[in-house]
């Protein structure tokens, strides 16, 4: 692809909504500044699998390295707060609402964590609420990984959407 092909489609796509990449096809962060601040929030979800032994000594409190659940439930709020360090060109956004629940699944054996991320603001949080469960599964692999290497962090995704110009999204 020619420097002109790639200028023609970085342009086009441009027209269509992917808009960063400036018009030499760059990178840039999104300018925001024009729109009107609303209400958007974003759910997102993930799996952890682990062998029935290693959920049976999460669930009785007996992991060597402490309190599992709480600690991955701190480290999911704290990432979705810390997201714009962490992904180029996402906004820094003053966050009202960050929830991150970890449900134990007895016949995955493992859980099910799910982040709610909520601001007014002039973009979406779905990208917080993505960091929140990734982070979350990553540390509580850490905090279990002592009883099991082969934990399972699976199916990390959006849930829900809701604010913003592209409307609510939901599976």
């Amino acid at each position: 692809m020619t420097q002109e092909d790639f200028q023609n489609s970085s342009n086009t796509r441009t027209k269509q909504g992917l808009t960063h990449l400036d018009h030499r096809g760059e990178a840039q962060m999104v300018d925001v500044s024009a729109k009107a601040p609303t209400v958007r929030q974003a759910v997102a979800a993930a799996k952890v699998r682990m062998k029935p032994e290693t959920f049976t000594t999460i669930e009785s409190g007996n992991a060597p390295k402490g309190d599992v659940l709480a600690t991955a439930r701190l480290a999911g709020i704290m990432a979705a707060k810390q997201t714009a360090a962490l992904i180029p060109l996402c906004h820094p956004l003053p966050l009202q609402k960050i929830q991150v629940q970890i449900t134990p699944l007895s016949q995955l054996p493992g859980y099910e964590i799910q982040a709610t991320v909520k601001t007014k603001g002039e973009t979406g949080v779905e990208m917080e609420a993505l960091t929140a469960v990734s982070v979350a599964a990553l540390t509580l692999y850490d905090m279990a990984k002592a009883l099991e290497k082969s934990i399972q962090i699976e199916s990390i995704h959006l849930v829900s959407k809701s604010g913003g110009k592209s409307g609510d999204y939901s599976i």
